[in-house]
């Protein structure tokens, strides 16, 4: 299968969704109470819908799993392994919650999501996404369809079946990886979609902008903070993810492809490259921030805080790209594949 044309705006796309989970934290531990930034963190949905679409545009490729090691692994372990020497708070973890942050398994651990890598819960349902994969891109088209349909039904239904079996300040079970399926069915849908030709010719901006208020809702219909929500209002904040995910992601993946745009220009597309690694460092980066700017966690500053967390995560982000990321994949490349390996910047999201 030939592979499908690289969509430059999309790298842009993802630097635009990094900054917006860093926005998302950054107003929570300013205690903004902002309806529209606490649901900032559909963002992590747009990160899924653009994995989702970008994987299974071209099909299921040679070395695929090696691939996503390599682009994953060498700068998630060097992030962990950096904050649990550095923060101060981690100073009693067990090697049980070192493990489970190290395997990447730590939705799964009881009190596992520790200080400077709790936004890496994402990451552990990306993960299980991406081994399931495979096996969705061999179906054929009615195949995958009735797939896709039925997992969407089983998110829907998971957050009722597992309700109560477990104390979610131990184990949340909720945010497992069946839940976020609506998420990333809508890359999924949109990739099939492009492959039967559909193409959106209208304006773009318009209707990502359209987003916002869908956050809107979506912090006001709550629960707000880190309150826990019930199977219904979990059902409600995943599907109006799906929603600002869609409006997102779909004018730009299937619109013309354009080039000289905001998106497509050389700093978006670099800060899109950067942009996994942005994910990576910026909560740690922010535990710093507040008594570098002499700032009282959840007193305000949103502006001046959110200014220097971001700068600061982007130069983390430049050197773990280039130092790590980078070479990173080269050797992982090397160690799992036949061929040499090279420091080709890889157009394949996070």
């Amino acid at each position: 299968m030939n592979r499908p044309a690289i969509l430059p705006e999309l790298d842009g796309l993802r630097a635009v969704a990094a900054y917006g989970i860093v926005a998302t934290h950054v107003a929570f531990q300013t205690a903004t109470g902002s309806a529209v930034l606490e649901r900032f963190d559909y963002f992590v949905a747009v990160f899924f819908a653009l994995s989702a679409f970008l994987l299974a545009r071209g099909g299921l490729r040679e070395g695929y799993y090696g691939r996503r090691v390599a682009r994953l692994a060498p700068a998630y372990l060097v992030c962990v392994v950096v904050v649990l020497l550095a923060l101060p708070p981690l100073a009693g973890v067990t090697w049980g919650q070192v493990a489970a942050n190290v395997l990447l398994a730590q939705i799964y651990v009881p009190h596992s999501l520790i200080d400077g890598l709790t936004q890496m819960w994402s990451l552990c349902v990306e993960a299980a996404f991406y081994l399931v994969l495979p096996l969705y891109l061999r179906l054929g088209s009615w195949g995958r369809h009735a797939a896709l349909a039925g997992a969407v039904v089983l998110g829907l239904a998971w957050p009722w079946a597992v309700s109560g079996v477990t104390d979610p300040a131990v184990v949340n079970m909720q945010i497992w990886p069946p839940s976020y399926v609506p998420w990333f069915a809508v890359g999924l849908v949109l990739a099939e979609l492009e492959r039967a030709g559909v193409r959106y010719t209208g304006p773009r901006w318009p209707v990502a902008a359209l987003a916002l208020p869908v956050a809107w809702v979506g912090g006001v219909l709550g629960p707000r903070g880190l309150a826990h929500p019930s199977p219904a209002e979990f059902n409600v904040r995943v599907l109006l993810g799906a929603v600002f995910a869609a409006l997102v992601v779909a004018p730009f993946a299937l619109g013309q492809r354009q080039r000289g745009t905001v998106l497509s220009s050389n700093v978006m597309r670099t800060l899109g490259h950067w942009s996994y690694s942005v994910f990576l460092w910026h909560m740690a980066v922010l535990y710093f921030v507040f008594p570098v700017l002499g700032v009282p966690m959840f007193s305000g500053g949103f502006a001046l805080v959110y200014a220097a967390t971001a700068l600061a995560s982007t130069a983390v982000a430049y050197i773990s790209y280039e130092l790590v990321e980078v070479p990173g994949a080269r050797l992982v490349r090397q160690a799992t594949a036949n061929r040499p390996a090279t420091t080709k910047k890889v157009e394949e999201p996070a």
